[in-house]
């Protein structure tokens, strides 16, 4: 049986690994490439489907990225999203134009033709609009499916020729009939089955690594988080005692962590991995001192991940390749290609030249969270390990904002502590993806017994999501704000203030820095 692929083209967006996991939800595998493919290139692969994603540029702009009329004379179905809908429509001879009125977020979208794409859609759906161009004319042969009162074009398709576009953008949960406007394509004019699965990625995945590596020696970054510890086991089973897990203790860690991962991967663990441990918690504070930019201390804290794991290495003897635990959420918001630069991430982008590997393997490196949690489910690691609070690679560097100094990281950690305490004891840990405090620059005048304080204010963060490339504050019962207020007010030194953040992904982010 061969294996079904659908190929997403990058245009520089902002969401474009998102479309991915959407057609990865319906079950096909799907893969991420840029623009500048050739069709005799994508011809090789044999897509069932073809993807264009949006981007920031304007089609009519000659610097803009396009592509040619060809990869639409394949003879596979094309979906055009936002800026691949545009860039069809011109190349094939349309109009496209600054439009009057520009649309952003939740847009209420009529459906003119509710066969293929819009197949069992509502009459009038809610979408998620990103645009200050629009299609006013549509090219020869086209016929329009959906529009908006600002936009006259909201949808289009050439049934005959297999081409689809959508202005709007299906793949965010914004929209809320999005992932049906997916399958349809991809089970429709694809003619896709959906049989993709995690076990034959997994089983792949090994015997990739098997031959990458040979007998060579590997150096694995594990920070005992979801995904270093899925990658780690990973590694372990396709290349046994090859493999040392290094464990950097940075003093960014949540409170007794640094602990909790040595007895789960050190020698009383359950695991038979090269296990070392190195304490550098000071060596990351000094570093950090006067430090209060949010991508400088990104980057300090990688750099000096970097230089650690580079002395292990030769304490060990040579090691040819380093694992880190990337995913598909850090590469997108380091910039993949063109796509829009959100925040750097110090396990992406590989080493510099003069660090002593040769290189760097990334097994997780295209899967989502919620793939990672499956994919350590099939490798047999405990659930409480697989559904463990995911954690930034920076810690709680991008947890408190300003300057990082140990007295801080106390106080972070002591927060964060109590709130994961309640959330359990309320049974919402399970219910929320993701979950922690964070140590605001602010500090407040308040009254604690007949003492006037001067004090810093914690915010508490709760999400829920599907994929950690879009989220939405989790609303939170009262009572156990209440309780967690109360309890970190009067137990953390230094705090009189909690926050309760409200704010979504977009327009924020999930972590605070």
């Amino acid at each position: 049986m061969d294996k079904e692929l659908i190929i997403v083209l990058d245009f520089g967006g902002q969401y474009n690994q998102l479309i991915a996991r959407r057609v990865r939800e319906a079950g096909v595998y799907c893969e991420v490439h840029p623009y500048t493919m050739t069709p005799e290139e994508i011809r090789q692969m044999s897509p069932r489907g073809i993807i264009l994603t949006g981007g920031p540029n304007s089609v009519y702009n000659p610097e803009s990225p396009h592509t040619s009329r060809a990869l639409f004379e394949m003879g596979i179905p094309v979906l055009g999203i936002c800026y691949g809908a545009q860039l069809m429509a011109y190349t094939l001879g349309g109009k496209v134009s600054t439009a009057p009125v520009s649309e952003y977020g939740k847009t209420e979208v009529d459906i003119d033709d509710k066969d293929c794409i819009f197949k069992d859609v509502s009459d009038r759906t809610v979408a998620w609009m990103s645009h200050t161009d629009y299609i006013e004319e549509m090219p020869e042969g086209f016929a329009r499916t959906a529009h908006t009162p600002v936009c006259p074009v909201a949808a289009m398709e050439n049934r005959e020729a297999g081409l689809y576009a959508v202005q709007f953008h299906p793949e965010v949960t914004h929209s809320e009939e999005g992932f049906k406007m997916l399958s349809n394509f991809v089970y429709g004019p694809c003619g896709c089955r959906g049989d993709w699965k995690m076990d034959s990625f997994v089983e792949e995945t090994i015997e990739s690594i098997r031959r990458k590596v040979g007998d060579g020696k590997v150096l694995c970054a594990l920070s005992g988080g979801v995904d270093s510890s899925v990658a780690a086991v990973l590694m372990s089973k396709a290349v046994g005692k090859q493999l040392t897990c290094v464990f950097v203790d940075h003093g960014l860690l949540r409170k007794n962590e640094g602990d909790e991962v040595e007895a789960v991967f050190g020698p009383e663990g359950d695991y038979d991995l090269n296990f070392i441990r190195v304490n550098a918690q000071q060596r990351f504070y000094d570093r950090l001192k006067g430090i209060t930019e949010p991508e400088e201390k990104r980057k300090i804290i990688g750099e000096e991940f970097i230089r650690v794991f580079e002395e292990e290495a030769k304490k060990i003897g040579a090691v040819d390749f380093l694992v880190q635990g990337t995913i598909y959420p850090d590469v997108i918001e380091s910039g993949l290609g063109k796509s829009a630069v959100i925040k750097s991430h110090h396990n992406v982008g590989g080493l510099p030249d003069y660090v002593d590997f040769k290189e760097i393997i990334e097994p997780l490196r295209m899967l989502f969270k919620d793939e990672v949690r499956k994919a350590g489910l099939e490798l047999g690691i405990p659930e409480y390990l697989v559904f463990r609070q995911p954690f930034p690679g920076p810690g709680l560097g991008v947890r408190i904002v300003g300057e990082v100094t140990a007295e801080k990281v106390k106080i972070v950690q002591d927060a964060d502590a109590i709130y994961r305490e309640e959330i359990a004891k309320a049974g919402l840990d399970k219910k929320i993806n993701q979950y922690f405090a964070a140590l605001t620059n602010m500090r407040s005048v308040g009254v604690m017994g007949d003492f006037r304080t001067y004090d810093y204010a914690v915010a508490l963060r709760a999400v829920t999501t599907s994929d950690f490339m879009t989220a939405e504050a989790a609303k939170l019962p009262w009572d156990v704000l209440e309780t967690v207020t109360s309890r970190i007010v009067n137990e953390v030194e230094h705090v009189n203030r909690v926050f309760y953040d409200c704010t979504g992904k977009p327009p924020g982010t999930i972590e605070f820095e």
